[in-house]
């Protein structure tokens, strides 16, 4: 049996977590290993080749501001970019790139190939070296053992997974890669709970049999738009260059065909054991929820210019062959459509998160750290994100420092690990923008603002950037300042121009930024009431106009989070005995016991933890002595 070198941090896992965590580690200067099971896999999409999206989008924007990647491989390998819902609240907006599937693994793998301090390695690993309670290492699939200071686990759906389509089932990973059985045993005898999860892909149509006449186009936007704020704007694919993606629906034909063939479905068929995702439901299951629904959204979307597939959002089902031919014959334009590869649902093992550190790290088990999909979530932004924090939070317990644990009101990443940690999960987690208390706090335009600093001081984060960041907030405050020095007059001429454009008429002189302040009113409205353009740049004007126009609400969450940070800072005793606090609930009991919370805040978050046990336990705690 062969004993390799000591590395300072394992990654298994290629996938989007297993990336993130990887570049972390290596570029916070330790010896990192990554293990993975098909080199030419690595940051693969096997499902829609989409980043962002609600709450997503934010994310992206987020792992940026901390030093991640995925926000300028998407940039960099895009096909269409556009901001959703602008027309409602900034806290609502997010962007949403469909990248080239073939690209964005290459951009990755490039990444990782050039990354100092990395080595990658592909082969499966089997199972975990312990010593007591405490990580040493991997076992590889030949019996080779590597050892290292902390191992994390990124391994995505390939934890005993089965591909499932109709009555028939098997042992495979996603895009037909193998899996393993073997870890998941391994992660069982050290103790840890896995619960069976469920997720599935829609089929992939031939473009040039597709008749997009009877489809609705969905163009991408055409404004300056990028997810990173160290991709110049000239990088990104313009608007007419870039790839459109189309609108249809389902018919009666469509849910008639479902409804009689459901015990065909793998998903109805009883085959299943995994709890697939909620948020992002199997075409059968959709047809079933809300059978008062006449038709469901299809979406149309490019997978790459280098191959000749469309990925049909709406329609991720596990129906025999046959059946997804005749179904997907029943969606305008799609009637002539050829199947390039078919559609199938996987189940897979993941652990049940409430076993896990706010550092993502094991509670029982030191050093040992999870990531992505495996926690019991769902999509690679969340994979991302989870990896890069796994990585960073690993890097500084090597370095003996304080860890990251990023607070609900401070970014949506907080909201998503706060959740699965305290909360656990019943099916693969999505984050949403209604998990989060404070969104108005956490926006697209301003996750530098909140994260970049952290960042920096971490060592993700260049000088360079974070002068430059520092600068763009100087000119945020520069321009604040300017608009109240404009003066606005109730001239004729400027109320003719209000009323010409839909827009209320001023009565008495008020300053730019009350004007500004005005729903309606924009820069170039300004600039025209002042004759006179206004020399900043569309992302300065952008961020003071929502930091002028939402200013009040924007206080009032900031007052609400700092009553929350107050409970946030109140840290439990790890060593508490909750059978022993007198008058405490008997399921308050049971749920502390089993989460065991870091603070008094994630406890009070807790499902059957009531107000009345929080109080107890504050008074428990005052005269608390380990």
């Amino acid at each position: 049996m062969t004993v390799k070198n000591m590395y300072d941090i394992i990654v298994v896992g290629g996938g989007h977590a297993g990336v993130e965590a990887a570049l972390a580690s290596a570029r916070l200067k330790n010896k990192t290993l990554l293990l993975v099971g098909n080199k030419k896999m690595i940051a693969s999409m096997p499902c829609n080749p989409s980043i962002g999206g609600p709450a997503k989008g934010i994310i992206v924007r987020e792992i940026d501001a901390l030093g991640g990647e995925m926000a300028k491989a998407t940039d960099k390998t895009l096909l269409q970019i556009k901001m959703l819902n602008v027309s409602k609240g900034p806290a609502v907006r997010a962007l949403r790139a469909q990248s080239d599937k073939i690209q964005y693994p290459k951009y990755m793998q490039a990444v990782i190939e050039q990354q100092e301090n990395l080595e990658v390695r592909e082969i499966y690993v089997e199972r975990l070296l312990l010593a007591g309670n405490e990580v040493t290492g991997v076992e590889l699939e030949n019996k080779e053992q590597i050892k290292a200071k902390i191992v994390i686990i990124a391994s995505g759906t390939y934890l005993d997974s089965r591909i499932l389509v109709g009555h028939k089932f098997w042992q495979s990973g996603p895009d037909n890669q193998r899996t393993t059985s073997k870890l998941s045993e391994s992660l069982k005898e050290a103790g840890l709970k896995l619960i069976r999860l469920k997720t599935g892909t829609p089929p992939r149509i031939k473009k040039n049999t597709i008749d997009f006449s009877k489809t609705v186009e969905q163009p991408g936007d055409n404004r300056p738009l990028r997810f990173s704020e160290t991709t110049n704007f000239e990088e990104i694919r313009p608007i007419e260059k870039q790839e459109k993606c189309y609108l249809t629906y389902t018919t009666e034909e469509t849910h008639k065909i479902i409804n009689d063939n459901l015990t065909s479905s793998s998903m109805y068929s009883g085959i299943i054991k995994g709890v697939g995702p909620r948020y992002c439901p199997s075409i059968e299951a959709k047809v079933v929820l809300f059978s008062d629904k006449k038709k469901h959204q299809v979406f149309l979307e490019p997978e790459s210019l280098e191959i000749d597939e469309i990925y049909v959002q709406g329609l991720s089902t596990s129906l025999p062959h046959e059946l997804q031919i005749e179904m997907v014959h029943t969606v305008p334009g799609l009637e002539k459509a050829e199947i390039a590869k078919y559609a199938y649902a996987i189940e897979y093992d993941a652990i049940d998160p409430l076993q896990l550190k706010a550092t993502l790290e094991s509670k029982s088990i030191k050093n040992l750290f999870f990531a992505g999909q495996v926690n019991g979530t769902s999509g690679y932004e969340e994979a991302a994100c989870q990896g890069l924090i796994a990585g960073i939070n690993a890097s500084l317990k090597l370095a003996g420092k304080e860890p990251l644990i990023l607070r609900r009101d401070e970014a949506y990443i907080g909201v998503l690990i706060d959740d699965i940690i305290t909360k656990g999960v019943e099916d693969p987690y999505r984050l949403l923008t209604s998990r989060a208390e404070f969104r108005l706090l956490l926006r697209h335009d301003n996750a530098e603002e909140r994260l970049i600093k952290r960042g920096y001081e971490i060592g993700l984060i260049s000088e360079e950037r974070y002068q430059k960041f520092l600068l763009q907030r100087q000119k945020i405050e520069e321009l604040k300042g300017l608009l109240e020095e404009i003066m606005v007059y109730p001239k004729n001429e400027v109320n003719d121009y209000l009323l010409a454009n839909g827009k209320a008429i001023i009565n008495e002189k008020i300053t730019g930024k009350e004007f500004l302040r005005r729903p309606e009113i924009n820069f170039d409205d300004i600039e025209f009431v002042i004759k006179n353009k206004i020399p900043y740049s569309f992302d300065v004007k952008e961020q003071v106009t929502i930091e002028v126009k939402y200013e009040g609400y924007i206080k009032k969450e900031y007052k609400e989070a700092k009553k929350m940070a107050a409970m946030e800072t109140r840290k439990i005793p790890e060593g508490i005995d909750y059978n022993k606090i007198t008058n405490l609930a008997i399921e308050a009991k049971e749920k502390l016991e089993k989460i065991r919370p870091a603070t008094i805040a994630q406890a009070s978050r807790i499902s059957g933890v009531n107000p009345s046990d929080i109080t107890i336990l504050l008074v428990y705690l005052e005269g608390y002595r380990e």
